[in-house]
């Protein structure tokens, strides 16, 4: 256990009620918890059963447009009692603003049970979404999922160095993972969650929303498909101007580090999703601003390059002390670029393209509607577990992840370049695609 409260309450944590309640904390997640572990071990782990996509309706209707225009999709939807049901593991803001929401969006999955250190928050928001008390949870009594044959699967929407402990303890109940980013506070920790599900035989999927977003699919589409030539550079910025401690990311305990971890993560990922490569050598430098007392345990601002095998330079930039801004661009070798701006928030992502034709410039915003990010990687989670498939962003996916940030950390410590092992496959830590909708 971490010897800091779970700060699901909002951006503070509250360290008096962690003192008061770590003796007992400790006791139910070690005796108790063990001993719930083996009543599970003994039994056969609680899965999805019967359920399969297959099982999904499709309801056909006759098209209204004419063939030239875009045409209505209406998807095939499962039946709630074939969906697959999962608990969330953390109430604090993106599970209330963005999870809560975005299941009712979902073809194939549910929520079925909350985990949270607050019952009274806990109990409102269950019954805001008809969530029986029954399957309320605190983390004490967090083993006990094992019990629950409703539950398929956990989210684990907690501070970072929380990750390890929940995704272990889940796995040893039987239950398959679906874990936030960054996937841990460091590549040993993300080898002991894939260890345990792996030993478990449940599945384990790292929460990159970026790499089911569409837009940011067909971005990797036409970089690997050279539709304006070979892409050479990368330009990736992600940052925003963070509010004043206490709050965990801040915390170099809980978050395992400050801007890069959180925000960089996603320069880095969405570079290797793009191109499909792994980069070979990192180049860094880290900077703080002194006295500020936001940035006494954790890094404001890093700026990376990395290097791939195809030759493609990617320049990264986060930071945690600047006016939110979100964008990247690929620059190819014949005549356009492409990107999107914004391109890691939540909302209202937009996508741009400049291409030369001669010596006249197009810009062009192509546009394939708005989908729920978070709706599309829990479906896939879901599809994966009813197929018995591998997760397209597995636990693989994030272990490479930390690799790369911790030699980004080496370079800004010591100012020279830090080599990778290099990886020649395409792809090499991906599994099955989501399905395309």
């Amino acid at each position: 256990m971490s010897n800091k409260n779970i700060p699901e309450d909002g951006p503070g944590y509250n360290r008096r009620r962690f003192i008061e309640n770590a003796g007992k904390t400790i006791i139910a997640s070690g005796i108790i918890g063990a001993s719930l572990n083996n009543d599970a071990e003994a039994q056969t782990p609680a899965g999805t059963g019967s359920k399969k996509t297959s099982d999904a309706i499709k309801v056909e209707l006759p098209p209204i447009h004419a063939p030239s225009e875009k045409q209505d999709k209406w998807p095939a939807i499962s039946p709630p009692a074939k969906r697959v049901g999962y608990a969330l593991v953390g109430l604090g803001n993106l599970t209330l603003a963005e999870l809560l929401p975005a299941f009712a969006e979902c073809k194939y999955s549910k929520v079925v049970a909350l985990v949270s250190g607050s019952p009274d928050k806990a109990k409102k928001v269950a019954e805001q979404y008809g969530i029986a008390e029954k399957n309320i949870y605190n983390y004490q009594n967090y083993d006990s999922i094992s019990k629950n044959p409703e539950i398929d699967a956990v989210y684990i929407v907690l501070p970072n160095s929380m990750h390890k402990e929940y995704t272990i303890r889940a796995a040893k109940a039987g239950k398959h993972v679906l874990c936030e980013k960054p996937m841990a506070n460091s590549s040993a920790e993300a080898q002991e969650m894939i260890d345990a599900c792996k030993k478990a035989g449940k599945k384990l999927m790292i929460a990159y929303r970026i790499q089911y977003e569409p837009h940011n699919r067909l971005a990797m589409q036409w970089t690997r498909e050279k539709k304006f030539g070979q892409v050479k550079v990368i330009n990736s910025i992600n940052v925003q101007n963070s509010g004043a401690p206490p709050q965990w990311r801040l915390d170099k305990e809980l978050a395992g580090g400050g801007s890069l971890p959180d925000i960089g993560l996603y320069c880095s990922n969405t570079n290797r999703f793009l191109l499909g490569e792994e980069p070979h050598t990192v180049l860094a430098s880290m900077y703080s601003t002194p006295n500020d007392p936001r940035f006494k345990e954790v890094e404001e601002t890093v700026m990376f390059q990395m290097f791939f095998p195809s030759g493609a330079v990617a320049n990264n930039l986060c930071s945690y002390g600047v006016h939110d801004s979100k964008h990247y661009r690929c620059y190819a070798d014949n005549g356009g670029w492409f990107g999107l701006d914004p391109a890691f928030a939540y909302h209202g992502l937009k996508m741009e393209v400049s291409q030369t034709q001669g010596d006249i410039e197009m810009k062009q915003n192509p546009s394939k509607g708005e989908k729920n990010q978070f709706a599309l990687e829990i479906d896939h989670f879901s599809e994966c577990v009813m197929d018995n498939k591998t997760p397209y962003t597995p636990g693989e996916e994030g272990l490479q992840d930390h690799k790369v940030l911790e030699a980004i950390y080496e370079s800004a410590k010591t100012g020279k370049p830090v080599k990778l092992e290099r990886i020649e496959k395409l792809d090499a830590f991906r599994g099955s695609p989501p399905t395309e909708s």
